[in-house]
């Protein structure tokens, strides 16, 4: 399987799967005009990953946002439900990295947010 890559805009995270090492690193802003069209590759891509994950398979989410809007907020929340689906289907290990700038409160809490809500582990790095 191909990585997925999309170059990061004003707009628009930086997006970086790669199936060889599985290790899916996602940074910077998300506010695309069309959430639902932007994030739907992803999507695409992510559930044809699933369909190739086994037992044994070590898979890390490196989250590095600067800013997200609430619409990407939510098609967020359904990618991690994505990986915490390969993790019970397929009993692959899968991680959360969430990275936040120093001070930035705001982006800790959505993380931790997002721990409530999904039963993944998840670790907070500050930069």
């Amino acid at each position: 399987m191909e990585p997925l890559f999309f170059e990061k805009t004003d707009d628009t995270p930086k997006i970086h799967f790669n199936p060889k090492e599985n290790i899916f690193h996602i940074s910077g802003k998300s506010m695309p005009d069309n959430p639902v069209k932007f994030y739907g590759p992803v999507f695409d891509w992510l559930n044809k990953f699933k369909e190739e994950t086994g037992e044994g398979m070590n898979i890390r989410f490196d989250v590095k946002f600067d800013y997200f809007n609430t619409a990407s907020s939510k098609l967020f929340l359904d990618m991690l439900d994505v990986f915490l689906s390969i993790h019970e289907d397929s009993g692959a290990a899968v991680t959360i990295e969430w990275h936040y700038r120093k001070g930035d409160d705001d982006m800790k809490d959505a993380g931790e947010e997002y721990a409530e809500m999904v039963e993944l582990p998840f670790t907070f790095i500050e930069y």
